[in-house]
């Protein structure tokens, strides 16, 4: 007899975002993968951080002796005051905000997560989300025993995701009393973008209802409407009285910086209390990558108008290969449902027009990842994309919507991401065949 897992490893499954590519790993049949299924972003860093990277052993590297030693628990200044200048290069006020540095936006959720949703109250409160939303929260919220309560916004045939009327997230809030409201105002998964006028509203119900008013701006600056910029840290006192001491921001090199492996985030607020108990929670994980920190701290010294180029860089380079991606699947799939891509990288697909009613992203996912191939060019290619039923915390009376629709990211090269709407409507049809045949 062995010794036992613990429930919560027993009821474990993989993050959408990285089931197919177990699967796929498992193959032994020279089959190509084209990764949709994660931000994984393709693109080199910022120069500046390159620069850095490269200069490990100048003479004016902390590292040059071969020395790495922790930092502080809240992260070095350097990397702290990074955060705050693009922060600040964006447009927003940066007076009074607190600044600690993560293990990546995934650690950052996760003191989020434990410190505004308890277990030990004698009411326990909810994290307040918009569905579908990012599947690492619900990750976090099983892995931290908090919970989730959610209001779903619907995908429409024209491609646009809805927002919930004021009233129907009012509602919810009275009938669950939610501790916290998280947003991502690029968001991910559905690539919709809310503007300022929209936190603003959502502000004044955190208010109204004495809320935390969590932000995941992961991808802030990555958006291709005609708005400005948006940001928790836009709704100001004067529009939203209260608003101060209960905003907190989720942080993150991955995507604008595109340094998905350094491993570096932050969590800013305007809530001492909030800030020092994070940092407290934080030392038990001693501190971040400290390399990491340093290679990110290279912005710091970069200008707010270079990195507004910057920032104009990323925006032209993927508006231009979304709309190529959007377009092909609509070609190749006429009754295809595609969300449209206004910020963030992400699209989402939705097959409700053209399947049976017992169909089930999942399995088409994973047909993919185990066994499904296209010929692309001479080579044998499969897609990786993410189900969505695993974004939506969809109560149980309501069907899931994610049955039927797949996320991807427009995370490969140009060259490789126009194959996708050919490679993902050769492998649907295959599968749907294989279907009709069972």
């Amino acid at each position: 007899m062995q010794p036992s897992l613990s429930l919560h490893y027993q009821a474990r499954v993989p993050s959408p975002i990285r089931l197919t590519q177990i699967e796929f790993l498992k193959r032994k049949d020279h089959v190509v993968a084209i990764n949709t299924a994660i931000g994984n972003v393709s693109l080199p860093m910022h120069p500046a951080m390159i620069k850095r990277m490269f200069s490990l052993g100048a003479h004016d590297s902390p590292f040059r002796e071969g020395i790495v030693k922790y930092s502080t628990s809240v992260g070095e200044v350097e990397t702290n005051q990074t955060f705050l200048h693009l922060l600040a290069s964006s447009g927003f006020p940066t007076e009074g905000l607190l600044s600690q540095i993560t293990d990546g936006g995934s650690q950052a959720m996760e003191l989020v997560v434990l410190g505004v949703c308890g277990t030990m109250e004698a009411t326990p409160r909810p994290l307040l989300v918009l569905d579908p939303t990012y599947s690492n929260y619900g990750s976090m919220g099983q892995r931290t025993g908090r919970s989730l309560v959610a209001v779903t916004r619907h995908l429409a045939e024209d491609g646009k995701f809805n927002l919930p009327e004021l009233s129907a997230i009012e509602k919810t809030i009275q009938e669950n009393n939610p501790s916290a409201l998280l947003v991502i105002p690029y968001d991910n998964p559905t690539g919709q973008f809310f503007p300022q006028p929209i936190l603003n509203a959502l502000g004044k119900l955190c208010v109204k209802y004495n809320l935390w008013m969590v932000s995941d701006e992961a991808y802030r600056e990555v958006f291709y409407t005609g708005d400005s910029v948006s940001s928790i840290w836009g709704i100001s006192e004067d529009e939203v009285r209260g608003i101060r001491g209960r905003r907190i921001s989720i942080e993150s090199a991955s995507k604008i910086w595109n340094a998905c492996g350094l491993r570096i985030g932050a969590l800013i607020t305007d809530n001492r209390d909030f800030h020092q108990q994070a940092v407290a929670e934080s030392t038990a994980n001693l501190c971040a990558n400290v390399i990491g920190q340093y290679v990110f701290s290279g912005l710091l010294h970069e200008s707010p108008a270079s990195l507004q180029d910057w920032f104009n860089q990323q925006r032209s380079y993927y508006r231009q290969m979304a709309n190529e991606v959007t377009v092909g699947l609509k070609k190749e799939l006429p009754q295809l449902i595609v969300s449209t891509p206004d910020a963030a990288l992400y699209t989402v697909l939705d097959v409700r027009n053209f399947v049976e009613s017992d169909f089930d992203a999942n399995d088409f996912v994973m047909y993919c990842a185990q066994k499904g191939y296209a010929e692309i060019k001479g080579c044998k290619k499969t897609l990786l994309v993410a189900p969505m039923a695993g974004f939506y915390s969809s109560s149980k009376a309501e069907a899931n919507p994610g049955r039927t629709q797949m996320r991807i990211a427009y995370v490969e090269p140009p060259d490789v991401m126009s194959q996708v709407p050919k490679l993902f409507a050769q492998l649907l049809h295959d599968f749907l065949a294989l279907q009709k045949q069972s």
